[in-house]
This record gives structure tokens, C-alpha cells and sequence, in this order.
């Protein structure tokens, strides 16, 4: 994968070329951190998640030195914290995400999470400046309602290349992919696995007992089998980022499709923060 970008692993959007399995690093911290993605790097993974509010920037940039992978084989994403958003202040933030990262531009910026503090207007402009002027070679949106993403689009004078949204087989995220379907955006699904949960869930497991694979990479075969969408599962196993990675080499029926998709449920949202996100599609 680390040589093969086709379009059966990644996802085209607005010039971006995403890969559609990434490494996840919420909640990954120090040299615990920096050995994941050094040796997530090395397997073949080729997109590396990170964010200001992860503190952990630094240790992502140790494990991307450290790998010895060339810069321009590395797809990296980062997102701007809520705090930075006003015009001045996030430009500031991403010249101390790319010192963190020790990388001279970003591959996809992100603004975190909207905050009704910060007018979305400054925002949307200083995120086009920096994309503008180089720091970023793309930009999007994360945790944007349907509302918002319109908002945003009607602000912006750049295309935003993605969103990420939590997404996996429990929650219906049918709105959500609409809306970002109609901007051609690319779907990034974090909590993927449901922090878990999909481990033991009967239909799940049925799935993957058909093909030889776990309840994990059968989820994230779901997820990557729908139109324009890729997923950052997070691991703090090494032993595991192979098998998030090994789902390319088989395929769910339309009947398994369906049938995963057949477990959303209300109530199945794991993060639900900040607050201000009052009401979620």
C-alpha cells in the first residue's frame, strides 16, 4: 500500500488523494506514540491522523522521522483545536503544528470541531489562507453538522477535500454522507470500530467468519467499500496495524452490506463533545 495509491485504496476529492485506511492516534501518547506510527509507517500504512488537541503532534512527528519513510510518501492530516479558530491565531497554531510535526506543509487541515464563540467566517478565511499560501495542501471540515457544512461552503472560497464524522455500523450516518456526497467530500470515519464494540456483536462476527477475518476487519471493510469513504482506526498494538490494514483483499456481498448497515440504533454515538454540538443529524 505504501507504493500503490489506486483507486481501490484511496479516495479522490478535490485534488486530494486519500488513503482510505489511516492510523488513528487519539489518545496515543510520548514513545508509545512514536513507535506506532514509525512502525505503522514501515507496514505500509501511508496516512498518519493526528490534531493540535491530541497533544501529541511531536511524538507523531518522532515516529515520521524515525520510519525513515521519505516525506513524500506520507499523507498527514492534522486539525485545528476550536480555541485557534479566529483569523491570526490558526494560522499561528498550524506554524506550531508543522514545527511539532517537523514537516513543511500539511497534507490535510481540519478544523476540529465548530465553536459558536469564534464567528465560522475569520475561520473559514484563515483556513483558506493557509491553504493558499502553502502550509496545507488541503482542507476540510470535521464534526460540522449538515447545517454547518452548508454555512461553511457558502463561506468558503477554497473546496474542502473531506470531513471526518464518527462513523461505523451502529450509527446512521445517512444525512451526514448525503450532504457531503452532494459537495463531493470525502467521508473520514473516526471511532471506526466503535471503540470496540463491533468485537462479539453476533452479526458482526458471522460476516467475518465468512471470510476467514475478525469483527474488526470486517467492519472496516464496510466502512472502505462505500462510496468515498476511508476510516482511522487507532491501535496502541503493533501487533494490530496489520490487521487494520489487511482489508483490500476481500469484499462483502451486498447482502452483508446490508446487513451491517442494519445495525445502527439511536443512542450510538461514543463522543458527544464539546457540548455546543447540541444537535447532531
Amino acid at each position: 500500500m505504501a507504493e500503490e495509491r489506486s483507486e481501490t485504496l484511496a479516495v479522490h476529492s478535490a485534488g486530494a488523494v486519500i488513503p482510505k485506511i489511516g492510523l488513528g492516534t487519539w489518545q496515543l501518547r510520548g514513545e508509545q506514540c512514536s513507535e506506532i506510527v514509525s512502525a505503522a509507517l514501515r507496514k505500509g500504512y501511508v496516512h498518519v491522523d493526528t490534531a493540535q488537541g491530541y497533544a501529541n503532534e511531536e511524538f507523531v512527528g518522532a515516529g515520521l522521522k524515525s520510519s525513515g519513510v521519505p516525506r513524500e510518501k506520507i499523507f498527514i492530516t492534522t486539525k485545528v483545536r476550536p480555541d485557534r479558530l479566529a483569523d491570526g491565531d490558526l494560522q499561528r497554531s498550524v506554524d506550531e503544528s508543522l514545527a511539532k510535526l517537523g514537516v513543511p506543509q500539511i497534507d490535510l487541515l481540519l478544523i476540529h470541531w465548530p465553536n459558536p464563540a469564534i464567528p465560522l467566517e475569520g475561520a473559514i478565511r484563515a483556513l483558506n489562507a493557509v491553504k493558499r499560501d502553502g502550509r496545507a495542501r488541503h482542507i476540510g471540515l470535521s464534526n460540522f453538522t449538515t447545517g454547518l457544512l452548508e454555512e461553511a461552503w457558502r463561506l468558503t472560497s477554497e473546496p474542502f477535500a473531506a470531513e471526518q464524522i464518527e462513523y461505523h455500523p451502529y450509527l446512521d450516518q445517512t444525512k451526514m454522507l448525503a450532504a457531503l456526497r452532494l459537495h463531493g467530500m470525502a467521508v473520514i470515519a473516526y471511532c471506526p470500530i466503535a471503540l470496540g464494540k463491533v468485537v462479539g456483536d453476533p452479526s458482526i462476527e458471522a460476516v467475518a467468519r465468512a471470510h476467514g477475518r475478525t469483527a474488526a476487519q470486517a467492519t472496516l471493510r464496510w466502512l472502505v467499500q462505500q462510496p468515498g469513504v476511508a476510516a482511522i482506526p487507532k491501535t496502541s498494538h503493533i501487533e494490530r496495524l496489520a490487521e487494520n490494514l489487511g482489508v483490500f483483499d476481500f469484499a462483502l456481498s451486498d447482502a452483508e452490506m446490508a446487513r451491517m448497515s442494519a445495525l445502527a440504533r439511536p443512542g450510538s454515538r461514543n463522543v458527544n463533545e464539546p457540548q455546543w454540538v447540541a444537535e447532531w443529524d
